[in-house]
């Protein structure tokens, strides 16, 4: 492999299942944590709106049982979303459920940190949210999660 494919492949996960974050800082990326996690919020950020979507929609449901990332599994089951019972389980499925139809994609949450409650109750109140808030919202959730995984990178 080329130092290119190399650094996309440390970095392509960053940002979830969208290696073209990783790619738009080459050639030149920086080499310190902080510098690297604004050049690649700087990509995401210039991003068309349908990429970002597409970037949205590549986050798994939370305490979702569907196959996700590894990164994702790590971060949810810190947060004890795989040991929810019953109930809070069904919370969360109602909830993704009317979340995912007010706003056509999955409700993004950095969970580290969280306890469930936290995420319910976060999850409860940003449904009010109109969809514009709440699409920057996530990305704004999603720069937050690139953070932890490149601090768990570097």
């Amino acid at each position: 492999m080329g130092a290119k494919e190399d650094f996309v492949a440390r970095f392509g996960p960053v940002y979830e299942a969208s290696p073209w974050v990783a790619e738009g800082v080459w050639p030149d990326p920086p080499a310190d944590r902080e510098s690297l996690a604004k050049a690649m919020a700087a990509v995401v950020d210039a991003a068309p709106r349908e990429r970002k979507l597409a970037l949205i929609r590549a986050h798994p449901e939370l305490a979702s049982r569907t196959k996700m990332a590894d990164a994702s599994v790590k971060e949810q089951a810190g947060a004890g979303l795989d040991q929810c019972s019953p109930e809070e389980f069904e919370a969360f499925q109602r909830l993704n459920a009317a979340y995912n139809a007010r706003f056509g994609f999955p409700f993004i949450f950095a969970v580290k940190g969280a306890t469930r409650g936290d995420i319910l109750a976060a999850f409860e109140s940003r449904l009010a949210n109109d969809p514009e808030t709440e699409f920057e919202t996530a990305i704004a959730q999603i720069h937050r999660i690139a953070g932890f995984r490149l601090a768990d990178l570097i």
